[in-house]
């Protein structure tokens, strides 16, 4: 045991908070929903805020959003906790774990609204620590990201620990792609994950294009800078504070001054060096805005949705030449359509809809679409000069939240058509389906809900929610260490709080008014004290290695007996992700995990699957361990349910054992298969581990091994 003290609550969150009362009953709420393949309940109630609006359709992407968190939500190890995937299966460009760069701001926004900040923590220390990492693979907002989970959990002590992490992470950027005569960032479009845009189609290499000083990098990397500064304010390191301050404020100066077109009212890919055309005929010359110079040369279109991303981080100076830019989002003869934005504007000369993936030239693509209404709001809130309207806001979130549908299912993957809304061509099966390159959840909690996480001792909301809306609750969002919960209700029936819009801290009303509109209270941190027993997960292997290694009475003819521990669960039927006995001969079948070494566990997680078809739960399991001779039974288990569960965790505790093998013996219901997606063995961390001779395992015990 160990006690430690923290901003937030690591564990037994829903505990802590059950004086509360609930607002909206969770089983209820998640039960009106018929698209869950993962129907973990428990985990949800214990794990997310809750959300109820008149809008049925952001309600239901709202949830689905979540269940794509724990579709990507991988366990990386016992050092390392936990992690994301970008995609449903670890392309061979990915970096540990699945993992890629490019999508981590999107997943940090998202996670931070997490009620336990350790998946947070994790994901976030893993850019930093783990050596299969590969944060300058693409470009990325990691460093604001870090800046705004503190915002929302206050810990201290864990951000300023990263403040080395983010100054050398800076640095390697600067090494990698400033070029000090500009005074900017310059790198091409592809390693945005924009590849085959207009720019790059320009140039012979069609995919990736040229490098440029590109409204991304530049806006990612001040913010970088910034959330540096903010950082080593905490600390109070002034020499750190001055010179990532003149960092921020040279890209600024040099990107306002460089990148915009007067004439077009616009920011624009500016070409770093010469290149020759496409077709070889002609030459863009160094220096130049896009269609400045080449083929296109004096067009006066070139515009990109990219265009917006330095307002998604306020980067953006509040004048009326700046401000003109947004004239264009809403458009349709530019950048609006019925399922849109598209990411080039509509009369462009190389504007093109693909059938196919990946480009990146007109079709619409949630990456940015996630983007540019993080920039819609931050306009509408923090700047003067608008020529966007709540509307307009309300009218671009309610098309991204209707284009999270295939076949009346919830469903994304990597871009769409922007006039039919059809995936077809951008969804690979066992790749880019249900797809985790954009945000969706944050921007409900901190723009349409409007929590503007706060870094003062303070809490700020400020809605951008439908005038004609008679209700909604936010329920349940850790904020400072709080139980925060955001209720309107205009008769005072439905939530029985009382008639008007409030703020409730921990039950107690810290902020109200009649109507809604911007609301405040002062919310000191709260430090809270708890006495945990840390857990890690024993039975994963994301290696190389041979041990920790899953066995089966049957290895699986499609379903790999190695799926069972590789730290992530799904129930999907079209791609699996789990181990069946589906053609087995075994009189018994049964699945386990060999360490290959004692190790302390105290709990066992199992994911049963089932499908519509051969695939149902156990009607029983025993489960056993390795006495050193035999197989014996674990006795005085404590089962979360009594009979075992499909489509979610069945979690069995016990005293803590030494063993080096844990098993489950199946027994099937009548005419059905059994599959399982993960089984975790979980205990008190024994770090650095100590790893087992390879193959050198205890008498088995077992008829068959595979992997």
């Amino acid at each position: 045991m160990k006690s430690i003290k923290i901003l937030l609550l690591v564990i037994s969150l829903g505990l802590l908070f059950s004086c509360n009362q609930q607002l909206i009953d969770k089983q209820e709420t998640l039960e009106c929903f018929d698209f869950w393949s993962n129907q973990d309940w428990e985990w949800y109630k214990s794990n997310i805020p809750f959300l109820e609006t008149p809008d049925k359709d952001i309600d239901l992407t709202y949830y689905y959003r979540w269940e794509l968190v724990t579709m990507h939500l991988v366990y990386g190890s016992p050092e390392n906790g936990y992690a994301s995937t970008e995609f449903i299966d670890r392309p061979w460009w990915s970096g540990a774990y699945g993992t890629i760069s490019c999508p981590v701001g999107h997943h940090l926004y998202d996670y931070r609204w997490l009620r336990d900040p350790k998946y947070l923590r994790d994901y976030t220390k893993f850019w930093f620590h783990h050596p299969g990492a590969q944060p300058h693979n693409y470009t990325n907002w990691l460093g604001d990201a870090v800046w705004q989970g503190y915002k929302v959990h206050q810990d201290t002590e864990f951000v300023t620990g990263l403040l080395k992490g983010l100054i050398n992470d800076y640095q390697r950027w600067e090494d990698l792609y400033w070029v000090e005569e500009e005074g900017m960032f310059a790198w091409d479009g592809m390693h945005d994950g924009m590849e085959t845009n207009i720019n790059s189609r320009q140039t012979p290499n069609w995919f990736a294009g040229a490098p440029g000083y590109r409204p991304t990098i530049n806006a990612y990397m001040w913010a970088h800078a910034n959330a540096i500064v903010n950082v080593a304010k905490l600390t109070g390191d002034n020499k750190t504070i001055d010179k990532f301050t003149d960092k921020a404020n040279t890209i600024k100066c040099n990107f306002q001054d460089k990148c915009w077109d007067t004439n077009r009212s616009f920011f624009f890919h500016r070409f770093k060096n010469d290149e020759v055309t496409a077709d070889r005929s002609d030459t863009i010359k160094a220096n130049t805005l896009t269609y400045q110079s080449g083929k296109y040369e004096g067009s006066p279109h070139g515009r990109e949705l990219m265009a917006y991303v330095p307002w998604y981080f306020n980067m953006i100076d509040d004048t009326p030449e700046f401000g003109s830019a947004w004239q264009f989002l809403m458009d349709p003869e530019f950048f609006y359509a019925k399922f849109g934005p598209t990411v080039t504007e509509r009369n462009d000369p190389l504007f093109l809809i693909s059938p196919r993936c990946c480009v990146w030239s007109g079709n619409s693509w949630p990456f940015a679409t996630s983007q540019t209404l993080k920039a819609m709001s931050n306009v509408l809130n923090n700047y003067q000069n608008q020529l966007i309207t709540k509307e307009d806001f309300l009218e671009m979130f309610s098309i991204f939240s209707i284009t999270h549908r295939q076949d009346g299912k919830p469903y994304i993957a990597e871009a769409l058509h922007p006039d039919n809304g059809s995936w077809d061509g951008h969804d690979v099966p066992g790749h880019s389906e249900h797809y985790y390159h954009s945000s969706y959840i944050d921007l409900v909690i901190s723009d349409l809900i409007g929590l503007k996480p706060q870094a003062s001792d303070s809490i700020l909301v400020k809605p951008l929610i439908p005038d004609e809306w008679e209700y909604f609750i936010l329920e349940d969002v850790v904020y400072h260490g709080y139980n925060v919960s955001i209720v309107w209700d205009k008769t005072g029936e439905r939530y029985k709080k009382g008639k008007g819009f409030r703020i409730l801290a921990d039950g107690k009303t810290i902020a109200s008014a009649e109507q809604v509109q911007d609301l405040s209270a002062y919310l000191t941190s709260k430090q809270v004290n708890i006495t945990e027993e840390s857990q890690v997960n024993y039975a994963v292997n994301n290696t190389d290695k041979y041990y920790p290694k899953a066995i089966a009475s049957f290895p699986g003819i499609k379903d790999r007996v190695s799926k069972l521990n590789d730290g992530q669960f799904w129930y999907l039927t079209r791609t699996t992700n789990q181990w069946s006995n589906e053609y087995s001969e075994e009189e018994q079948d049964w699945a386990g995990i060999d360490f290959g070494i004692e190790r302390d566990i105290k709990k066992i997680i199992v994911y049963f699957v089932e499908d519509d078809n051969k695939i149902k739960s156990p009607q029983a399991y025993e489960l056993e361990y390795w006495d050193g001779k035999d197989w014996a039974k674990i006795q005085g288990q404590k089962r979360q349910y009594e009979k075992p569960m499909a489509r979610k965790g069945n979690s069995i505790e016990f005293k803590a054992l030494k063993t080096s093998k844990i098993r489950l013996l199946l027994h099937p219901q009548e005419g059905y298969n059994i599959a399982i997606s993960e089984i975790e063995a979980w205990g008190k961390p024994n770090l650095p581990l100590i790893e087992p001779k390879e193959r050198d395992s205890i008498q088995l015990g077992y008829n068959c091994s595979a992997s």
